[in-house]
C-alpha cells in the first residue's frame, strides 16, 4: 500500500526511529543467549523487549504502514511465551527474531525511498523465515510456533518473475548509500554550542550592567557641576557609553541569531508527530466498530527533534489506549446522551522551560472497581493491599507493568504493555505523568517534561523584596488595578475582565509572605493562564522583561510545587521561576504569624539555599544565607537568629564542625540546628544527630515539604527544654 504523500517525510523520520530502536532490541536479543542471566536481569530485558516492539508497531500503524504492524505483532507472538515464564531465550527463536527485525527494517528503508508501493506481501517473506531459520534440531524450542501461523499455503512463494529482484535484493543498504547534503553533526556537539551561545548571552547581560554603570558615573560627574577639570573625562564617558551601547545592541542581535539558527537546526514543529495520528485515530476507530475525531491545540509549537523523537510512542499508546478502553460504541454513546462521535483532544503548551502535553477523551472513564479487580488477578496487588488503596491510588495502577484489563490478546492491548512504557519514557525525560477521571465522563492524561534548548522571555516581579520570574507565555496582560473593575468580597476579591471575574492572587501572600489584602489603587495586576484557568496575580512592582535560560532545579528539589527552574542575572544572583499551574491553583495559602522569626541558612550550593529560603519565608521567617560554615560564624557575631539549617557536607566547613564550634560558645550552645543532606542513609542521619544536631533531613523531604515542619518542631523542643 502506497504511503500518503504528505505523511512521506515523517515515514523517514520514522526509519531513522526504528533504526535506533532494532539496534536495542539487537542487543537485548544478543544478551538474552547468554547462560547464568538471573531471573530478575531476564524479566528487565524482557520487559524492554515488549516495550520497544510494542512501540514500533504502534508507530507504523499510526503512519499506515501496516506491513510493519504485522511484522512486529508477530515478533510480540513469538516473545510473549518466553516472557511469561522469564526463561533464556533459544538460539533458534533470536534467530527469528533478527531476521523478522531485519525484514522489518528492509521494509521500512523502502518506505521511506517511497518504493513501498513494490514491497511483497510480508506474509511469504515470515514463512520464507519460518522455513529457513530454525534447524530441523532446535524447531521444539520455537514457543508455540508463533511464526508458524502463517498458512501453509504461503510456506513456499512463488517463484519472482523473470528479471524482478527478491525484496532482500531489491533494497539497497542504507548504509552504502552516501549522502550528497549536509554534514553529520552529533547531538552532544549541538548541544555544546548552545551552552556557549549561552554563555555569550551572560556576556551580554554583563555589558549591558557595565552601560547601566557607566551611565550612573556620568550622572554622578555631572551633578558637581560644569567643572572645567571634569569636562573632558565627561565627554570621554559619554562618548564610550555609546559605543558600549551600541556594542550591547550588536551582541544581542548575534546571540538571537545564533539562537534562532540552532532552533531551527534541532527543533521541528509538534505537528509532526501529532497530524500522524489523526490517521491512526481513524483507522483505529473503524478496526474497533467505534467513531472518534481527534482535536490537536498547540501543534505549531516547536521543540526539540529528540524528545519529538521519544514522545511520538508515547502518544500512540495514550491514544491507542483511550479510542481502545475509553471511547464507549456509537450506539452505547447516544444512549448515554452523548454524541456517537468520541472526542480526543491533544493539548500542547510550553511555558518557560517546561512543556505540557495534556490529552483527554470523553469516554466511560475508568472504572476503578474493574482496576482493582485485574489488578488483583494478575497479581500485582493483594486483596489486603487493594483495600487499602484510595481512588488515586488505584488509577495509578494503570501505570503498573503487566497491567490490562483485557483477558485476551488483540492487536490493540491485552499484553500488559502500555501505559507503563509511557510512564518509563516520561520518566527517562525527568518528566511526570498525571491521570484524572471522572466516570461517565472521561479521562485526561497530564506530561510535565523540561525542555532545555535555549533561552525564554521572563517577566521578573517583586513582592515585598522578593524577586521572581514568570514565563512570559503564561502572561496574557498586564494592567493597574482600578476600584471600579474589583469586586472586593468577604472572602476573595474578584477582578472584571473581559467580560469575566477573575480571582485575584496577591503574589505576597501566594508565598507566605504577608497575609492576603485587595489590591490597592494603581498595583500591577497580572493576567496569568495555565490549563485553560486565568487569574489576576497581584505584584508589587514589574521589574521587566528578561530573556533568559532557565536551568531545573536539582532532582533533590525538583518536586517544589512553585517553583519549576532558576535563571542566573547578570551579577550572578539566582532568579527563582515560578510554575505558572501553581499560581493558578486553588492551593491553600500559609498563614503569616505576625512575629517574623530569624533563620540562617548555611549551604555551598546557590540553589538550596534560594530554595530554603523560600520555604522558610513562606512560613514567616526572615531569612539570612550563609555559602560556607566559615561565613555563618561571621554571621553569628554580628545577628542573633532562631534556627540555624545547615548542609552536612561542605568544602570549607561542613556540618558537623560548624555545630561542634557552635556548642564551644556560650551564646549559641542552645541555638536549634538542623542537618540536611543530599544522602538518605541511615549512617549519614546517624553521624549527624550524634554530632549534636536538633533535627536532620535529606534533600528529599525538603522538597516534598518536611522543612518547615521540622524546624517548627525543633524550635518547639528547645523552647520546652529551656
Amino acid at each position: 500500500m502506497p504511503v500518503d504523500p504528505m505523511l512521506q517525510p515523517l515515514v523517514a523520520g520514522f526509519a531513522v526511529e526504528a533504526q535506533e530502536v532494532i539496534q536495542k532490541v539487537t542487543m537485548d536479543l544478543l544478551e538474552l543467549e547468554r547462560e547464568g542471566l538471573e531471573n530478575d536481569a531476564l524479566a528487565r530485558i524482557y520487559t524492554r523487549l515488549g516495550r520497544h516492539l510494542h512501540t514500533l508497531k504502534g508507530s507504523a500503524s499510526s503512519l499506515g504502514l501496516q506491513d510493519l504492524g504485522d511484522i512486529a505483532h508477530k515478533l510480540e507472538d513469538a516473545l510473549a511465551p518466553l516472557k511469561a515464564h522469564t526463561q533464556k531465550m533459544p538460539r533458534a527463536v533470536v534467530d527469528v527474531l533478527l531476521h523478522g527485525l531485519d525484514l522489518f527494517m528492509l521494509r521500512a528503508q523502502a518506505h521511506a525511498d517511497g518504493r513501498g508501493d513494490h514491497l511483497p506481501d510480508p506474509a511469504a517473506a515470515l514463512a520464507q523465515l519460518v522455513a529457513a531459520a530454525p534447524p530441523p534440531e532446535e524447531a521444539a524450542a520455537l514457543p508455540g510456533g508463533a511464526f508458524a501461523q502463517v498458512p501453509p499455503a504461503a510456506a513456499t512463494p512463488p517463484p519472482a518473475a523473470a528479471g524482478a529482484p527478491s525484496e532482500a535484493q531489491a533494497l539497497p543498504d542504507p548504509a552504502a548509500e552516501s549522502s550528497d547534503a549536509g554534514w553529520r553533526v552529533s547531538a552532544a556537539q549541538v548541544t555544546s554550542l548552545m551552552r556557549e551561545v549561552e554563555r555569550l548571552r551572560e556576556v551580554r547581560l554583563r555589558v549591558e550592567e557595565r552601560s547601566r554603570e557607566l551611565e550612573r558615573v556620568s550622572a554622578l560627574l555631572a551633578k558637581q557641576g560644569l567643572l572645567a577639570e571634569t569636562a573632558e573625562a565627561r565627554t570621554l564617558l559619554s562618548g564610550t557609553g555609546r559605543s558600549l551601547r551600541t556594542d550591547g545592541e550588536e551582541t544581542s542581535d548575534i546571540v538571537d541569531a545564533l539562537e534562532e539558527g540552532l532552533k531551527a537546526i534541532t527543533t521541528r514543529p509538534t505537528r509532526t508527530i501529532l497530524d500522524p495520528l489523526q490517521r491512526m485515530v481513524r483507522d483505529l476507530s473503524r478496526q474497533l466498530g467505534k467513531e472518534a475525531r481527534l482535536s490537536v491545540v498547540g501543534a505549531e509549537v516547536s521543540l526539540d527533534r529528540r524528545l519529538l523523537e521519544k514522545l511520538q510512542g508515547a502518544l500512540v499508546h495514550i491514544l491507542r489506549n483511550a479510542v481502545d478502553h475509553g471511547l464507549e460504541m456509537p450506539a452505547e454513546r447516544e444512549k448515554a446522551g452523548k454524541h456517537h462521535e468520541g472526542a480526543l483532544t491533544l493539548r500542547v503548551e510550553q511555558q518557560g522551560n517546561l512543556l505540557y502535553l495534556e490529552a483527554s477523551d470523553d469516554g466511560r472513564g475508568i472504572d476503578l472497581l474493574q482496576v482493582r479487580k485485574s489488578a488483583e488477578k494478575r497479581g500485582l496487588i493483594t486483596a489486603e493491599e487493594s483495600a487499602r488503596l484510595n481512588d488515586n491510588q488505584v488509577r495509578e495502577l494503570i501505570f503498573r507493568e503487566g497491567f490490562s484489563t483485557r483477558s485476551d490478546v488483540t492487536d490493540t492491548s491485552g499484553r500488559g504493555v502500555g501505559l507503563d512504557a509511557v510512564r518509563a519514557t516520561v520518566e527517562s525525560l525527568q518528566g511526570r505523568i498525571e491521570v484524572s477521571s471522572t466516570r461517565g465522563q472521561g479521562t485526561r492524561f497530564v506530561l510535565t517534561l523540561p525542555v532545555d534548548l535555549g533561552s525564554s522571555p521572563l517577566l521578573m516581579v517583586r513582592a515585598l523584596e522578593q524577586f521572581v520570574g514568570l514565563p512570559m507565555l503564561a502572561v496574557e496582560s498586564t494592567q493597574l488595578a482600578r476600584p471600579d473593575m474589583l469586586r472586593v468580597g468577604k472572602r476573595r476579591t474578584h477582578l472584571e475582565y473581559q467580560g469575566q471575574l477573575l480571582p485575584v492572587v496577591d503574589l505576597g501572600a501566594r508565598l507566605g509572605l504577608r497575609a492576603s489584602s485587595p489590591p490597592a489603587e494603581g498595583q500591577p495586576l497580572l493576567i496569568v493562564q495555565s490549563g485553560g484557568k486565568r487569574v489576576a496575580l497581584g505584584v508589587d512592582a514589574v521589574v521587566g522583561d528578561r530573556d533568559l535560560v532557565i536551568r531545573p532545579l536539582p532532582s533533590e528539589v525538583r518536586d517544589v510545587a512553585a517553583w519549576q527552574g532558576a535563571a542566573t542575572l547578570s551579577r550572578g544572583e539566582l532568579l527563582l521561576i515560578l510554575r505558572p499551574d501553581w499560581v493558578v491553583s486553588d492551593s491553600e495559602k500559609v498563614t503569616v504569624s505576625a512575629a517574623s522569626r530569624r533563620a540562617l541558612v548555611v549551604d555551598d550550593s546557590l540553589t538550596a539555599r534560594a530554595l530554603h529560603r523560600a520555604m522558610l519565608e513562606a512560613g514567616g521567617f526572615q531569612v539570612h544565607l550563609a555559602a560556607s560554615g566559615a561565613r555563618a560564624l561571621e554571621r553569628l557575631q554580628v545577628d542573633t537568629y532562631d534556627v540555624v539549617i545547615c548542609d552536612l557536607d561542605m568544602e570549607e566547613m561542613d556540618g558537623i564542625e560548624l555545630i561542634a564550634r557552635l556548642r564551644e560558645r556560650k551564646d549559641t550552645r542552645t541555638l536549634p540546628v538542623i542537618l540536611v543532606s543530599a544522602h538518605d542513609t541511615a549512617v549519614a542521619r546517624e553521624r549527624g544527630l550524634a554530632s549534636g544536631a536538633d533535627g536532620f533531613l535529606s534533600k528529599r523531604e525538603c522538597a516534598a515539604g518536611r522543612l518547615l515542619a521540622e524546624v517548627l518542631d525543633v524550635m518547639s523542643r528547645r523552647g520546652s527544654r529551656a
